[in-house]
């Protein structure tokens, strides 16, 4: 029997205009009322998650997975419960691979802010930090030893053809020693090394004395493909990739077909 439902929210539980479908809130709060945990679980940061969080409606003690599965958070108060950062000595080698690149940006995400190394952020790193309504700060390279919260994600941002050269270059040497991913076409997120959605779900169900066959998961992205393996119910988006479909134990509708509302009513409430 599923008794938790991790969604996650870009291509998922958002529309294509970064809007939550007022039916998606509605399942959410039906399972909610039949006694399910729902956790959000996406690359977010806490900035760009609370304000869709709240408008759910969910005044019980609830859980979300941020950062792609770096950090852990209740939502009474939105304490950290667990999380995975990466080091100083982390960020200062990954900015070693942008020196000398005038088209690909390193942003560095915490729960607040996010920091740009350099002096003036690209467009697509600023829309970016716009569309989750995060502040992007702009510091040197020796200030990134000042970053008094913990960072949990390096991100390389810039024009897909910039990322794909990026990617093509780097990212064996990178996943040696980190987690790499291309969340995004504009994006290739690294975290620290295991860091995923499904071990920040693994941390969780633990906690929640839970195992995987009691977890249904919904997503759309490369970044959500460990977390599809990992429960024991994989719903991909009918907007996802033919990769991740190919993780999926179930295909709901589109995003903005309310896709996490009839996977929720079909799989779960009716089952």
């Amino acid at each position: 029997m599923i008794k938790l439902i991790a969604i996650d929210m870009d291509g998922t539980l958002l529309d294509s205009q970064k809007k939550l479908p007022q039916e998606n809130i509605d399942a959410i709060q039906e399972a909610v009322a039949a006694g399910l945990k729902i956790v959000i679980c996406t690359g977010r940061s806490q900035a760009g998650v609370k304000p869709y969080f709240d408008q759910l409606g969910l005044h019980e003690e609830e859980y979300v997975i941020l950062n792609n599965g770096c950090s852990l958070h209740e939502t009474i108060n939105w304490s950290t419960l667990y999380g995975q950062a990466l080091s100083d000595s982390d960020m200062l080698g990954l900015q070693s691979y942008v020196d000398d690149n005038l088209e690909v940006d390193m942003v560095l995400t915490t729960n607040g802010d996010y920091y740009f190394v350099g002096e003036k952020a690209s467009d697509i790193a600023q829309a970016d930090a716009d569309s989750v309504f995060t502040t992007l700060i702009p510091i040197g390279k020796e200030a990134i030893s000042t970053i008094e919260e913990p960072v949990y994600n390096a991100m390389y941002v810039g024009n897909p053809e910039a990322i794909d050269d990026f990617q093509n270059q780097h990212e064996e040497a990178i996943v040696k020693c980190y987690t790499g991913v291309r969340s995004q076409n504009f994006l290739y997120e690294v975290l620290p090394q295991h860091s995923n959605k499904a071990a920040g779900l693994a941390e969780l169900a633990k906690r929640l004395e839970l195992n995987p066959s009691q977890i249904m998961t919904i997503g759309d992205g490369n970044n959500d493909i460990e977390m599809l393996d990992f429960s024991g119910l994989a719903v991909a988006m009918d907007n996802a990739s033919d990769t991740v479909k190919a993780h999926a134990d179930k295909i709901t509708l589109t995003n903005d077909q309310a896709g996490v509302a009839y996977a929720i009513r079909e799989f779960v409430l009716k089952a």
